[in-house]
């Protein structure tokens, strides 16, 4: 008896415990947001370093300490967005400094913020760019100011595009393990490292096709800017124009090489403020906080935007992958609401489970019979990214999204090799004779032929589904398909798309679809976290964890280890980009 009393009273000191954590928790990241309370002041200069991951949706989170890890978080595309339209008309910012080096966002995501900075420069304010080194990806950014500096002693890296493909067969050969590979689609390249030492001529044939798509994009965006042609231009890369500063500066891509002290003393200029004056300067992240990073509307209608961000996975889903169920409970809801009168598919994924995205198309095709649906691509939509928009109303990609691969394969491991190098053997028993599969024996035709059977169904039915959302015969989504990834402009031009333009554009297209003029927008999915998450810090932990095996390992070794990672989770037959694309 006294045990249980013991015992009970443990429990309950423990829950006490835990309960007045809790509130001292609460308390603090009260304190915090009350004594951070963000003002812009007049005379204001707003800046731009996107040195925090940048995602699509970063949805409000429920958990009472995030308030202590705000720094930690990613930026939302649409709040960056957002601010940089709210301060064109904000009387308190005088104008931008861009002061990035080296923007956290894909390449798409880096052309929106950017086209938003060349509307904000019509408004008649400034924008002004400096930075220590100038990366491609930083100067395409920085590019669009009316004046572009650099350290005396810094670097600007401008040679092209390129991207690295790693080919793993000698790998397996050596350590005995290997991945088994049946596939659907000359170009669907997902494989490729597993089964030869090199690149195939169709993957060279795509890569550079899609490379020199997106090149010539930032390059049109760039000469505008700067006055200069897409020859001269790539004139600059190839003989390396910008490799030290006073050739950038003859060459026309920079303005001056300055100090940064000498750079805020130009900005206190433009504002009218003495030297011996502090200088105002308002960070992006502060500005969104005070509420800039939205704008307001009292209208009744809405548009829903929802937001597919990540690999598309079997199972529930949240902020960083996509899961049928997430999706599906989503789509169920905006058609129930009277109030929400279209959507917007905002996707940004390389694809993944097939299963999970015929799901997910079917909710689409279902949400598509009572509301319009339009989709808006990011960085990448494609293979499976690309299956849960092809049944939209309409369809709008960036000139720089990765999109198409429409194929799909099957990947198993198996370790035959190295188990009989280690003197392992594995026998099997079967009560029939249909075929089977052991990570501890070679495929069998059986298998392979049965495999390849559901691979070649998949295949078909993602080709009737875009050829039925396209309004395109079999034979010409086939002739585009194989698994080939195409470049958002060159996707126009096939017709796997039907405009070039931004989330933006996709909203206000769904407004006409519905037939709405006065609107706001409501965000989905929604994601309930239970207690235990609350005191999880997951996306910050992950991202430490992952710089510290960065770290142990070396850059290239990390490399390597992702490649391999990402494979061994996939589970079921893919429909996935054919590789993790790094493009520099």
């Amino acid at each position: 008896m006294k045990f249980l009393r013991n015992l009970l009273a443990a429990i309950l000191g423990t829950i006490i415990a835990l309960f007045l954590i809790l509130i001292i928790f609460i308390g603090i990241a009260s304190a915090f947001e009350s004594n951070n309370k963000t003002k812009v002041e007049d005379n204001s200069i707003l800046t731009l370093k996107l040195d925090t991951p940048i995602a699509d949706y970063v949805p409000k989170g429920d958990s009472p300490f995030e308030e202590l890890f705000k720094d930690e978080m990613p930026l939302a595309l649409p709040a960056i967005i957002n601010a940089i339209e709210n301060a064109k008309t904000d009387d308190r910012i005088k104008g931008i400094s861009i002061q990035v080096l080296e923007p956290m966002g894909g390449v798409a995501q880096i052309q929106a913020i950017r086209d938003k900075l060349v509307e904000f420069k019509e408004s008649g304010k400034f924008i002004t760019a400096f930075a220590d080194v100038y990366t491609q990806k930083n100067y395409y950014l920085s590019s669009v100011a009316d004046s572009i500096y650099i350290n005396p002693v810094g670097i600007i890296d401008f040679h092209g595009l390129n991207t690295e493909r790693m080919y793993f067969k000698d790998f397996q050969d050596k350590y005995g393990i290997k991945m088994e590979v049946i596939r659907h689609g000359k170009y669907k390249s997902a494989m490729e490292g597993f089964l030869d030492d090199e690149m195939s001529e169709a993957n060279r044939e795509q890569t550079e096709s899609f490379l020199g798509a997106i090149w010539s994009e930032l390059l049109e965006d760039i000469g505008s800017s700067r006055g200069k042609s897409l020859a001269e231009l790539n004139t600059i890369a190839d003989k390396a124009g910008t490799r030290n500063n006073q050739l950038a500066i003859e060459n026309g891509m920079i303005d001056d090489v300055i100090y940064f002290d000498e750079y805020n003393n130009k900005l206190k200029n433009l504002i009218g403020v003495d030297k011996d004056k502090d200088l105002k300067k308002i960070s992006l992240k502060n500005y969104i906080s005070t509420g800039k990073g939205r704008i307001n509307s009292s209208a009744k209608d809405k548009i829903a935007v929802l937001y597919a961000q990540g690999d598309i996975q079997y199972g529930k889903g949240n902020e960083n992958y996509i899961g049928q169920e997430s999706m599906i409970k989503a789509l169920k809801k905006i058609r129930e609401k009277d109030n929400i009168k279209a959507v917007v598919l905002r996707i940004n994924s390389p694809g993944g489970s097939a299963l999970a995205s015929d799901m997910i198309w079917r909710e689409i095709e279902l949400t598509k019979a009572e509301k319009p649906v339009v989709v808006s691509m990011g960085d990448v939509a494609a293979s499976g990214g690309y299956y849960i928009a092809c049944n939209a109303d309409k369809i709008f990609a960036q000139p720089t999204t990765i999109t198409g691969s429409i194929g799909v394969f099957g990947a198993i491991p198996n370790v035959k090799g190295l188990a009989d190098n280690m003197g392992i053997n594995a026998e099997q028993v079967s009560t029939n004779k249909g075929p089977s599969y052991s990570v501890f024996e070679p495929m069998s035709q059986e298998f392979h032929d049965y495999i390849k059977v559901q691979i070649d169904n998949i295949y078909t039915t993602f080709v009737n589904h875009v050829s039925e959302g396209r309004d395109m015969s079999y034979e010409a989504v086939n002739e585009i398909a194989q698994g080939r990834v195409w470049a958002g402009n060159e996707a126009l031009e096939i017709g796997l798309v039907d405009e070039l333009g931004s989330l933006d554009d996709a909203i206000v297209a769904a407004a006409e679809l519905a037939e709405i003029t006065d609107y706001k927008t409501t965000s989905y999915p929604r994601y309930k976290k239970d207690f235990k998450d609350a005191f999880s810090l997951n996306p910050m932990m992950k991202a430490k964890t992952q710089n510290i095996i960065k770290e142990e390992l070396g850059v290239e070794n990390y490399k390597v280890y992702q490649e391999l990672k990402s494979v061994l989770e996939m589970e079921g037959i893919q429909a996935r980009m054919p590789y993790t694309l790094k493009i520099d």
